[in-house]
């Protein structure tokens, strides 16, 4: 029997996806699942995108360019203008995903067994897509005792070696909902400066920031033009996680230029989804207005209610729709597993996602949970009560 490779092999799993057999088991026998564990959002695709789709008039659905059109690239130009990031349309490649920018990235600035620099914990596929471009995580801690703040650059410094080609963070983060001052973007700017390495920002969760903060990006810093890229994604600021896609930009030109020639291997990102992201961009502001006050009130719902179970400490984000929470337990795989396969609150259970896949470091978060709140109040007020009563039944 032929064998498959070693890389697909040690290729690791989802912790988001990984418990979804369990869940499914759980529905085929009457249950009801209460789904924390994965960012999809429950917000409307704002209509102008999924008018533009429907009301269209093409007659052969043909290849676009390998970059994405000039149309809608120009189009995010403007739009990051109007974010302070000064870019030309030739300064993007549109992709299939957020997903596949990072691939490009990645195979555009390093070769097998090079290194990549990642606060942790970090978004779980950052680990496959380097283990598939033979690059190697090097994780620098962060901790939930200060909200996931920035590492200290010292421990940054401490990790940088002759294979180290870039320090890659996503801003707001997920997991954590942690959002990057300026200070520590400028922080960052100085140590790629110093090393000659590259600042790769994942950016999706740029629209979502809170409690009167505002994002600043990377392609905002001056003198790291030939330094910064970033990765951006519509599947969570236009709530169309199905479009399939992104983008990386950056003014380094070398770096375009590597990443066009993986971006021509694939032919062209989707025809439709382009046009419907490109549509997405005349959202009205209030849209997100309106996002961001739904947000915020079911963080903070999602907050109160956790503060009050005993044993449980939180982290408090201040972007994206995420939180890191550590609960009084060893082993989140088991607990998760557990709670899908065992324990119901009249013929109701939830799905979480277990946090340790969101390191790099063996050990580190096996005790804790990433809840993504996308769902509406009322059943995340219920999903933190089954949450409750399961830990109280658990450990008992």
């Amino acid at each position: 029997m032929p064998n498959v490779s070693q890389k697909g092999l040690s290729m690791p799993e989802s912790p988001i996806r990984k418990l979804v057999p369990f869940a499914e088991e759980a529905k085929k026998k009457g249950a009801k699942v209460i789904h924390l564990n994965i960012g999809q959002p429950d917000i409307k695709t704002p209509r102008v995108a999924l008018d533009a789709v429907r009301n269209n008039n093409l007659e052969v659905l043909a290849y676009s360019r390998t970059e994405g059109s000039e149309q809608y690239r120009e189009k995010l130009a403007r739009y990051y203008a109007q974010n302070d990031i000064h870019l030309a349309a030739s300064d993007i490649i549109v992709t299939t995903g957020g997903s596949e920018a990072l691939n490009f990235v990645l195979g555009s600035i390093a070769d097998t067994a090079d290194e990549v620099i990642i606060p942790e914990p970090f978004y779980a596929n950052y680990n496959g897509f380097a283990k598939a471009a033979g690059v190697r995580v090097v994780p620098v801690v962060s901790s939930i005792e200060n909200n996931f703040a920035l590492p200290p650059i010292a421990d940054f410094e401490n990790l940088i070696g002759p294979k180290t080609k870039a320090i890659l963070i996503c801003n707001p983060g997920n997991p954590t909902g942690y959002l990057y001052s300026k200070e520590e973007i400028q922080k960052l700017a100085e140590i790629v400066k110093k090393h000659d390495l590259f600042l790769i920002a994942d950016e999706v969760y740029r629209e979502f920031t809170y409690d009167g903060k505002e994002h600043y990006s990377v392609l905002q810093e001056k003198g790291l033009e030939e330094h910064a890229i970033i990765i951006d994604s519509v599947s969570k600021r236009y709530s169309m996680c199905g479009a399939r896609i992104g983008c990386l930009a950056t003014k380094n030109k070398a770096v375009i230029a590597t990443a066009l020639k993986f971006a021509q291997a694939r032919l062209s990102p989707p025809t439709y989804a382009q046009i419907a992201s490109e549509a997405a961009l005349d959202t009205p502001e209030e849209y997100f207005t309106e996002v961001k006050e739904e947000y915020v009130g079911r963080r903070n719902l999602l907050l109160a209610e956790l503060e009050k179970i005993e044993g449980v400490k939180v982290a408090r984000p201040q972007g994206a729709f995420y939180c890191i929470a550590e609960l009084p337990i060893k082993d989140a795989d088991d607990f998760a597993q557990w709670l899908l396969e065992d324990f119901r609150v009249n013929n109701e259970t939830v799905m979480v996602a277990p946090a340790g896949g969101f390191y790099a470091t063996p050990e580190l978060g096996k005790n804790q949970i990433r809840i993504a709140y996308v769902l509406d109040k009322e059943r995340l007020k219920r999903a933190v009560n089954i949450l409750k009563e399961a830990l109280r039944s658990y450990i008992g």
